[in-house]
């Protein structure tokens, strides 16, 4: 009988059983793009990976990212995760992993870097593939009746809710508190309408939400999410994050600015997760976003085709 390995990971996270889980098809030699979206629907996270040989041998591999219902171009945690899967492996298809590493992506080429402490890895950090794009606001009305909040919760000093992306779009919107943000929960029929409406999520309407720390203006909680595409929440979205951090920096008075962001996601579901976020604008261009995490391994075995 036919089998493929795969390995799960927690990420975003050093702690077993929180964070946002992915499973890692680490040598998906062989499998049908069929085979890849069943494999995923399976397994039921928001994204499973798939590891493939690169097109270009100076780079570690190809990943596609596959979400339960579809075949993404771009996702952070699955970065993230992935390059912790193979950090860990003594070769990937012939070739010594190093610390860094260049994925092969429907976005483009993504840039890995991993740290290491003795044999372990202590967290990874990855380039967004794509330079910041800003779409189309999006109704206060809608985004209230979608996840179900006050009218008058979306906070606008900064920006009015709308769509940006580092590689996979997002629409965003910034809330008055943490009692309003707890209380957001999807009408998936309303999703189902914003995203008639909005045609810059092919994969439906993806909606981050997020609320700004007393404390630190920088330090951000939120939560994400997409019913369309089988996600109520999400406890972890590093592509968002990037998103957001790339967008809310190119929204910065000064020309030139460098930005570390820390984003809590995920802790409403019992599974908190930790991002971390560096952004760096030059003359008025937002020209890099590094996303970084941890990772935890959690289960390993084989599945059956």
């Amino acid at each position: 009988m036919n089998t493929v390995a795969y390995v799960t990971v927690d990420v975003f996270t050093s702690e077993r059983y929180v964070g946002n889980p992915l499973a890692v098809i680490p040598d998906a030699r062989g499998l049908s793009s069929d085979a890849m979206q069943r494999i995923a629907a399976e397994f039921g996270y928001s994204e499973t990976t798939f590891v493939l040989p690169p097109e270009n041998p100076d780079h570690t591999a190809r990943v596609r990212i596959f979400t339960p219902t579809a075949e993404i171009p771009f996702a952070g945690h699955p970065n993230v995760g992935t390059a912790f899967v193979l950090g860990q492996q003594r070769d990937n298809f012939g070739k010594p992993v190093g610390e860094r590493l260049i994925f092969e992506e429907d976005a483009g080429l993504v840039e890995v870097v991993l740290t290491r402490k003795g044999d372990d890895i202590s967290s990874a950090s990855i380039r967004a593939p794509g330079k910041l794009t800003v779409g189309g606001t999006i109704a206060d009305d809608l985004i209230v009746r979608c996840v179900q909040i006050d009218p008058h919760s979306i906070r606008k000093t900064t920006h009015a809710p709308g769509f940006a992306s580092v590689g996979l779009p997002f629409a965003f919107a910034e809330l008055d508190g943490l009692e309003t943000l707890g209380k957001a929960w999807p009408n998936a029929a309303v999703f189902a309408e914003a995203a008639l409406r909005h045609k810059e999520d092919k994969t439906g309407f993806s909606l981050f939400l997020y609320v700004r720390s007393a404390d630190n203006p920088w330090h951000f909680r939120a939560r994400m999410f997409a019913p369309l595409d089988n996600v109520t929440e999400d406890p972890a979205t590093g592509s968002a994050s990037a998103a957001l951090g790339a967008y809310l920096t190119s929204l910065l008075p000064a020309s030139d600015a460098e930005v570390k962001i820390t984003i809590e996601q995920g802790v409403e579901m019992g599974r908190r997760s930790v991002i971390g976020i560096d952004v760096r604008k030059s003359s008025g261009v937002v020209n890099e976003v590094l996303l970084s995490g941890s990772s935890v391994r959690v289960m390993h075995g084989e599945i059956l085709l």
